[in-house]
């Protein structure tokens, strides 16, 4: 879709997608290696009884969906800014998660692009709230 064709309002709502342990763990290696993440006697004794995924997985995976519902296709140029972050409750092991994704503001620009924004709002299979957070990027009109 073209800048254009989004409306302030408009709401999508993604697929789901399953997290595994191992996903939760194999992205902690790599990107986030704390014992909250990866060790699961030292996770049971912490404040969350076990594994969680790390925010920046959280975050990774809402935007993959987000990308994969193909509201942007061939016409997003490059994202811009991401505000208002916030990882609302820990996301563990086979949590299911999904997203409803709102147009909070779009601004046409000079030579035929524009600022896109919408809130990512991404809940667990209980309709819990996990993350929110505001994502902008520089599309065609």
């Amino acid at each position: 879709m073209k800048l254009d064709e989004f409306t302030v309002g408009q709401v999508f709502t993604t697929k789901s997608l399953k997290l595994t342990k191992e996903a939760i763990m194999e992205f902690a290696s790599e990107y986030d290696p704390q014992y909250m993440h990866m060790d699961e006697e030292k996770a049971k004794q912490g404040r969350f009884n076990g594994i969680i995924a790390s925010g920046i997985h959280t975050l990774a995976l809402s935007f993959k969906l987000w990308v994969e519902e193909g509201a942007y296709g061939e016409d997003i140029i490059a994202g811009t800014r991401m505000n208002n972050l916030k990882f609302a409750k820990p996301v563990y092991p086979g949590d299911e998660l999904h997203l409803t994704v709102e147009v909070i503001d779009k601004k046409p620009m000079r030579n035929q692009t524009g600022i896109l924004t919408v809130l990512l709002s991404t809940f667990n299979q209980k309709e819990e709230k996990v993350f929110e957070g505001e994502l902008s990027v520089l599309m065609n009109q």
